[in-house]
């Protein structure tokens, strides 16, 4: 046989075992854009020293950042503490020894991030003209303001469906509908024909309030639809009393915010019996709405009535940091555009205590996905000839409390705009079995999807479908805040294969996560396998490096639903 055909031969064969990806195709998403061919690239090759250097990543050494950052010392690293302040102070030092140069604010190693913590407990609705009182915490809820200290509104109320609007996918809630100067009702869901990323990414908060304020909408109700008519809703509900975080300049403008965008002055709730009434009043129905929009066919209407909404907020502000660090690329042009490797800093600091234990450790969730960044860039260390491109090494702040350190990031970065090419992002990859398959959330939306092939097939790793989907995991940690900014990302987690054949790994992580995960029992003492979180490092490494080595910048695959972000 020549070595032409041993070479088909054998792509031939990595095409038939390796187990493709193949997100949940549904009508409404574009041709090709929601599934990634499980035909591979040719085989490539890594310089002796590449590979050298990827041999060089150190399990004992991932041990020891974890056990670090997940040390009781460091009091769960929630931002603003004395402990997080701990673990920053531990990755620049780490990054330096590794030979990182600082690409922070003004040549520094951090980014500033200023948290407002805003509250409200007065918000009052009413019904303009109504004399029957209304009950807060059962009939609404509104949440505070981070931007305006006192919020008096009066508006009608326009019921459209989820607040989707996506003409491209076929389906769009505000079609047909006026709801300028109005205050937007939704129900929370997504219509079956979308995928599960997309339907996760659709039924986001903050999706929903872009497209309420995009439309010229200036609130957004989400109503309950449960037959115990309490008032819930997303981030920001319960009763208006709960805390809500948010980033502000230095000027106090808020820059990123879970309860508030564009022209959005009214966030909250509507209870089910209330939202029922209000339909009922204008002869609609609510099990067939809901059956309607499920099927995927829209129905907005005017409720034909005006409501009251007033409220006061108060502010406590905090500062904590994102760490940035830098390699720089080898290429005349290319080194001036970057590869962005991430994971969060920051866990949940000192709370409840579960089983006489109080301090929220997070050894998993995050400490393993630093110590992974950390091992990347002990990579680049020991590689003389750097990539094309440039990395970004960047170690970021309150994830936990709805991406946000990763979104003021990505929204102003501390590079120049429009520089990023991609994220690859680590966010608790669960070493705690053998590594032998993964999922890439959101590979499948871009050309991402041919190195993740590439690597993994170079590991021996093979590549899945979400298990999960109905987790929304591509919507839940910070290569999201990348994603919707533009910039192509994705996130390595576990697959389902296992050594004994019986490709249940999902069952025991389940068992697992049950007992661990936002738990103060994820210490250094849980479950953990570092041979796999050195694998892990690799195949992380390996897609952020092809990258950085190919000319031409990752793309969103046409039609996406991301594309034109």
């Amino acid at each position: 046989m020549t070595k032409r055909y041993k070479l088909l031969f054998f792509v031939l064969l990595v095409s038939i075992s390796r187990v493709g990806f193949a997100q949940q195709t549904k009508p409404t998403d574009a041709p090709k854009a929601a599934s990634i061919s499980t035909v591979p690239a040719l085989p490539f090759k890594l310089s002796n020293e590449v590979k050298k250097a990827m041999d060089m990543v150190d399990s004992n050494q991932i041990r020891a950042d974890v056990t670090y950052l997940a040390d009781d010392k460091l009091l769960g690293r929630a931002p603003g503490t004395p402990g997080y302040q701990m673990a920053v102070d531990y990755v620049v030092g780490r990054l330096k020894g590794l030979g990182v140069k600082p690409a922070g604010e003004n040549g520094t190693w951090v980014q500033t991030v200023k948290f407002r913590k805003s509250l409200s407990s007065d918000g009052l609705m009413t019904i303009g003209g109504a004399t029957a009182e209304l009950k807060k915490g059962t009939d609404y809820s509104i949440s505070s303001n981070p931007s305006k200290a006192s919020v008096k509104v009066t508006a009608p109320l326009v019921f459209v469906g989820y607040g989707d609007s996506e003409p491209k996918l076929g389906y769009d809630d505000y079609a047909g509908v006026d709801v300028k100067g109005k205050i937007v009702v939704v129900v929370s869901g997504v219509p079956d024909k979308f995928s599960s990323s997309v339907a996760a990414h659709t039924r986001n908060r903050t999706t929903i309030m872009k497209a309420a304020s995009d439309h010229g909408a200036i609130g957004v109700l989400v109503a309950s639809v449960d037959t115990g008519g309490a008032a819930r809703g997303g981030r920001g509900g319960g009763g208006g009393a709960r805390p809500v975080n948010n980033i502000v300049d230095e000027n106090g403008k808020t820059v990123v915010s879970s309860v508030q965008y564009g022209n959005i002055d009214v966030n909250g709730t509507l209870g089910a019996q209330l939202f029922n009434t209000l339909a009922q009043k204008v002869g609609k129905n609510i099990k067939t709405i809901l059956s309607q929009l499920k099927a995927g066919t829209p129905n907005s209407f005017d409720l034909n009535i005006t409501v009251n909404v007033s409220y006061t907020s108060t502010y406590q502000d905090m500062i904590s940091y994102n760490v940035v660090g830098m390699v720089e690329g080898t290429d005349p042009k290319l080194k001036k555009e970057y590869v962005v490797h991430s994971a969060h800093l920051d866990h949940l600091g000192v709370g409840r205590p579960v089983q006489g234990d109080s301090i929220y450790n997070g050894a998993h969730d995050n400490a393993v996905g630093t110590a992974s960044v950390l091992a990347i860039a002990n990579i680049y260390k020991n590689i003389k000839v750097k990539p094309k491109r440039s990395i970004i090494f960047i170690l970021m702040t309150g994830e936990e409390l709805g991406d946000m350190g990763s979104s003021y990031f990505a929204k102003h970065p501390t590079v120049p705009a429009g520089s990023m090419v991609a994220d690859v992002n680590t966010d608790m990859p669960t070493i705690i079995a053998p590594l032998l398959s993964v999922t890439a959330l959101g590979a499948e939306h871009s050309s991402l999807a041919t190195q993740v092939a590439e690597a993994a097939g170079y590991l021996g790793l093979g590549v899945e479908d979400d298990p999960e989907p109905a987790q929304a995991r591509f919507t839940r940690s910070d290569q999201y805040s990348f994603v919707v900014n533009g910039i192509p990302a994705l996130h390595i987690k576990y697959g389902a294969k296992t050594a004994d054949g019986k490709n249940n790994l999902n069952d025991f992580v389940a068992v697992w996560r049950a007992k661990y995960y936002h738990k103060p029992q994820d210490d250094i003492n849980g479950i953990f396998d570092f041979r796999a979180g050195k694998t892990y490092a690799e195949l992380n490494f390996l897609i952020g490096y092809l990258v950085a080595q190919d000319p031409n910048r990752p793309t969103w695959n046409k039609g996406d639903i991301f594309e034109t972000n």
